[in-house]
């Protein structure tokens, strides 16, 4: 069975733990948008491992991991990740970590556009993480872009390079922002060249003659469903397409060849940086951040924090057609004494039960809440459904009640082996 998983929410939801334990069953695992803006954080064998280009599925023995043609990549970001993950004792070789020809390449010079588009935005700043993503994109789409199968040959790399430094040095240059030094992006991209070199090839034959094989493939998703650029808060998405429609394209790899769509959530809402939240709320914030959770894996930030929203995850389950919903951090609420769900958007005199297009009207969204007892007791030991507290479990239930979408899997705890299966 072929397996999409995507994040539900704003991205940080769990996804690394709910991929890494589905990937025991899987024989590829592919990562086919975003960038290094990305970070999945996997706990196992006692060890931490915080992942940033790289699929989770690398740290299982025998995978095939995919960074696809979607993704666009950092290359020295991604040499340094490999070198990080290779001290801890993972095994990368050109076997089991195979790069897209075809994705985009995120230049040093990238940063620094991003870094002064976003100071040029002042109070309207995207609160983006500064990593080129965006920037790489908008190469992208304006076909003036570097792709990895330029890095293959050494002599055409130099020439591409020096041109695109040229134009984005002029970019900088309008923006008010210092010019980036040519030689150090060009030094930078050469060497990581070297490295990346033989795990680059056209991976999308591969990856359908695998599946035609019988070989099964899971999809990794990377941010969230609500940060797309086209369903998500708009301004304040990425800038690629994070639902399941985007793992298509980002991979080459047909929706039909896609057996079973798994969305993760936590059992709260969070989120990184600026744009709407309507469901935040202080008191939990300072609960989660003093319990030590809820900090960025990528940037270190803390993350917003709030109740569980039904509005977000009903209308994120709708366009990403989930078949079941993966419920991540359920042990963050142990003891609460009473949980809320948002179930709609109070805008004027209209309740809402799908997000508004305008930021206007996000603005003047309030939630509306059922509120469930809490269980106040630690279920980070239990090993099954029936173990948890029976307060628990009515909230399990009815979270995928007023979204629309059953919960499969809860997580009691971040280790791989804390995961319980949920009655369908």
């Amino acid at each position: 069975m072929n397996t999409l998983v995507i994040g539900s929410q704003w991205g940080d939801e769990g996804k690394g733990k709910v991929i890494d334990f589905l990937t025991e069953t899987a024989d590829f695992v592919i990562r086919s948008q975003g960038g290094s803006n990305a970070g999945h954080t996997v706990i196992a064998n006692g060890k931490k491992y915080v992942l940033h280009l790289v699929p989770s599925g690398i740290l299982w023995p025998g995978k095939v991991n995919v960074i696809g043609n979607g993704v666009v990549i950092n290359p020295t970001s991604l040499v340094e990740e490999m070198t990080y993950l290779r001290d801890l004792g993972v095994s990368i070789t050109p076997e089991n970590l195979i790069i897209s020809d075809r994705a985009h390449v995120v230049l040093p010079i990238h940063k620094e556009i991003d870094a002064a588009q976003e100071e040029a935005l002042g109070e309207h700043k995207i609160g983006t993480t500064k990593q080129g993503i965006g920037p790489t994109y908008a190469d992208k789409a304006r076909r003036i872009g570097i792709r990895m199968i330029d890095l293959a040959d050494p002599d055409r790399l130099q020439k591409v390079l020096e041109a695109r430094i040229e134009t984005a040095n002029d970019e900088l240059a309008r923006l008010g922002w210092p010019k980036a030094d040519p030689q150090v992006t060009m030094d930078a991209v050469m060497a990581a060249a070297d490295v990346l070199r033989p795990h680059i090839t056209n991976t999308i034959p591969a990856v359908n003659k695998a599946i035609k094989a019988g070989k099964t493939v899971l999809f990794e998703g990377a941010q969230g469903a609500m940060l797309d650029i086209d369903f998500g808060t708009y301004p304040f998405v990425t800038s690629s397409n994070t639902s399941a429609g985007g793992c298509c394209t980002g991979s080459g790899v047909a929706p039909t060849r896609i057996d079973k769509i798994i969305g993760v959530c936590k059992a709260y809402t969070t989120r990184v940086g600026e744009g709407p939240m309507v469901t935040e709320d202080a008191e939990i914030a300072d609960y989660l951040h003093g319990l030590g959770r809820e900090f960025g894996a990528t940037t270190g930030r803390p993350r917003r924090c709030g109740w569980a929203d039904g509005v977000v995850l009903r209308y994120s389950a709708m366009f990403n057609g989930f078949d079941e919903m993966a419920m991540t951090n359920l042990d963050g609420l142990d003891e609460c004494d009473t949980i809320k769900i948002c179930t709609g958007y109070r805008c004027g005199d209209e309740i809402l039960e799908y997000p508004p297009a305008l930021m206007d009207d996000w603005a003047k969204c309030e939630p509306v809440y059922e509120s469930v007892p809490g269980w106040k007791q630690d279920i980070s030991k239990c090993t099954t459904w029936e173990e948890l507290p029976e307060a628990c479990k009515a909230y399990v239930k009815r979270f995928g009640e007023v979204i629309g979408c059953p919960v499969g899997t809860v997580g009691v705890g971040p280790d791989r082996e804390q995961t319980i299966n949920v009655p369908l």
